[in-house]
């Protein structure tokens, strides 16, 4: 249980930390950051009753573009300020830099394996935010 609290405050922090980098207004940081945890705890919940990496990250970044929708309407602002800092717990910076990593020392077998690993979450983030987008389109267009 500490485990994932320490989780859920890290992601988050880093949020946070991503959110001053880009020079956020301080009025939205809170509330940005919010939504890296909430991405994170969708991903923790989901990841823990399906054990499938890639629907719990989909699942997880639907959850981050319906909270950047929902707070663009209440801070009157664009839904890609929250987006962007919410998903950042959900990067795969780690398996992005085994691939890369792998790829410059030969080793391409290896290599491969967290390139695919990449790829999947990076998919599964942008096939959850697309979804949100294009229903969202949708519903503005009727």
């Amino acid at each position: 249980m500490s485990e994932i609290i320490l989780q859920l405050i890290t992601a988050f922090t880093g949020s946070l930390g991503f959110a001053l980098v880009f020079g956020m207004r301080a009025s939205h940081l809170f509330y940005a950051s919010f939504g890296g945890f909430i991405s994170w705890a969708v991903y923790l919940a989901v990841y823990s009753a399906s054990h499938n990496e890639f629907f719990a990250c989909l699942v997880a970044s639907i959850a981050a573009m319906l909270y950047a929708e929902f707070m663009a309407r209440v801070r009157k602002c664009p839904a890609t300020l929250f987006i962007i800092i919410a998903i950042i717990p959900l990067v795969p910076g780690s398996s992005l830099y085994y691939a890369m990593s792998n790829a410059v020392l030969g080793d391409i077998e290896a290599a491969a394996f967290y390139a695919d690993q990449t790829l999947k979450w990076v998919l599964a983030i942008a096939g959850g935010i697309s979804f949100v987008t294009a229903v969202h389109e949708l519903r503005l267009r009727r």
